[in-house]
């Protein structure tokens, strides 16, 4: 085995994780420092100081060094992968000009004027003028260029968490192209900053040199500086390898190079990624992101805030189940295991639709979540069982629609993210999809896919094939209860499928009645 270590570190919405993998795929050390994931001045708002994410950066990383097996001589480099889509502005010194916008921030910019000229004409004929208004009100920057001019016009650079981590650990700015996923002025086919005819510029109007320089994942991002090892304990002069955002590099963590193998991440925000060549806009308009790979393509399809609503059960349902687990000694994902199996699959028909917060199409921004089917044999546990499928079947879904777009079908799937965690769940998702599902061998697919491109990057392994084969496997395949399948599609198939449908003109009425969701 080599002696070289690999470190990765992963900055996700409520955690920040340094991590040391070596040429196998094997976990030598795990840092972890907890991070509150935003707080909120305005209903709807999400913002944190940018210096809370560079202070738990730099904790975690210092908490390695005393660590057994760990030695910062055998470092060959670092990679960093981040959550997604949180906003940072710096003035011209590169200090924050204003506290970060995170990914959850739900404000929006109404009354913009829409896309025009040759563009806005297409867009009127092709029926998605509603959509390219969505996308303009929900754009960090035209919230900025409203509300807080002085703050946009004295933007230096205008960067996602990536860069401005990438920034402080180098003294660039610089990003990978793996990591721009957002409202910007990106080509996501062309996967580099859009030419200047391109309507996104009309859209987003973000000044083309307030973005940062964009590298491939695997290129080098730069150097850690003096300043960075003095504040980390990362070595100086240590490579920092472009990596890609958290879901992008979880997919390939979890061993998912391949169209035909999905990972579905059962996160804050629930998705289905599958890896391809030719770009593939499952949605209209709604683009694959960049692959942790260079020059591929990630198809996902999203559940917004689909395992926060887990979280939001164990939290206002669950104090029974987090006492017994602290008296037991137990994991607490163990007991909410028993909930589950302690009802039938189906859960005698409570169906539950899980659109906690609005999307752009399917869902659209009119859509709530809903259940439906209650009864008076219906208790605790069939509710937190009901919300497990129907977070499945909406993951299902999304499965059904990469298949018809790709024409490429889904044979397997790997189930990554915190919810994975549960036995249960993936059983059930095993059985709703009537696939095989397996976990990975660690639980940090993320950071393990970081380190896969840190390892690719430096040539430690020629391709991504091998990196896969060699740092990569499954601890557990959960195959599907045929008996439970068969029930599961005739859920799906004529109920589920259906309620968004026939819903949809009620939340519509809803929206109007009581202005949320705001439907500018």
């Amino acid at each position: 085995m080599s002696a070289e270590q690999l470190l990765a570190i992963d900055h996700g919405t409520q955690s920040v994780r340094a991590l040391i993998f070596d040429l196998r795929g094997n976990l030598l050390a795990k840092s972890q420092v907890p991070i509150e994931a935003y707080f909120s001045t305005h209903p709807g708002w999400a913002e944190q100081d940018p210096q809370v994410f560079w202070n738990a950066l730099c904790r975690a990383c210092q908490a390695l060094w005393s660590m057994p097996g760990v030695e910062k001589s055998a470092l060959v480099g670092a990679s960093l992968t981040t959550q997604r889509s949180t906003i940072i502005n710096l003035d011209e010194h590169g200090q924050p000009l204003r506290p970060a916008i995170v990914w959850l921030d739900q404000r929006r910019t109404p009354g913009l004027e829409p896309v025009g000229g040759l563009w806005g004409f297409l867009f009127k004929l092709a029926g998605m003028t509603g959509t390219v208004a969505y996308l303009q009100s929900e754009a960090e920057a035209n919230w900025l260029r409203a509300y807080q001019k002085d703050v946009w016009d004295k933007t230096h650079k205008y960067l996602f968490l990536s860069g401005y981590l990438t920034y402080l650990l180098t003294g660039k700015f610089v990003d990978s192209v793996g990591s721009q996923v957002g409202y910007i002025p990106f080509d996501y086919k062309k996967q580099a900053w859009c030419g200047k005819s391109d309507w996104k510029w009309q859209a987003v109007p973000v000044r083309p040199e307030t973005l940062p320089e964009l590298v491939k994942p695997t290129e080098l991002l730069g150097l850690i500086s003096a300043e960075a090892s003095a504040a980390t304990g990362i070595p100086e002069g240590l490579p920092l390898i472009a990596a890609a955002a958290d879901k992008a590099c979880e997919v390939i963590g979890a061993g998912c190079i391949e169209p035909d193998t999905a990972c579905l991440s059962f996160g804050t925000t629930a998705t289905i990624n599958t890896t391809h060549k030719e770009y593939l806009e499952v949605i209209p308009l709604i683009p694959p992101y960049p692959a942790a790979i260079p020059g591929m393509y990630s198809l996902e399809i999203q559940i917004y805030r689909g395992y926060w609503m887990v979280s939001w059960f164990k939290r206002e349902f669950g104090m029974n189940e987090e006492r017994l687990a602290q008296e037991r000694g137990v994991k607490t994902e163990d007991l909410f295991d028993e909930l589950i199996n302690s009802v039938p699959a189906g859960s005698l028909g409570l169906m539950l639709q899980p659109y906690w917060s609005p999307g752009l199409k399917q869902p659209g921004p009119e859509a709530k979540g809903a259940v439906i089917g209650f009864g008076d044999v219906h208790t605790r546990p069939y509710f937190y069982r009901s919300m497990i499928e129907g977070l499945s079947y909406a993951l299902r879904e999304g499965a059904d629609r990469t298949n018809q777009r790709s024409r490429q079908k889904i044979e397997t799937i790997r189930v990554a993210g915190g919810g994975s965690a549960s036995s249960a769940a993936v059983q059930l998702t095993a059985d709703i999809f009537g696939l095989p599902a397996s976990r990975p061998h660690v639980i940090e697919a993320s950071g393990l896919g970081a380190a896969m491109d840190l390892a690719v990057g430096l040539r430690l392994h020629p391709d991504f094939e091998s990196a896969v084969r060699d740092m990569t496997r499954v601890s557990e395949t959960f195959e599907p209860n045929l008996e439970n399948h068969k029930l599961y599609n005739e859920l799906y198939h004529r109920v589920y499928l259906k309620m968004y449908k026939r819903l949809r003109p009620l939340y519509d009425e809803l929206a109007e009645i009581t202005g949320y969701p705001a439907l500018d």
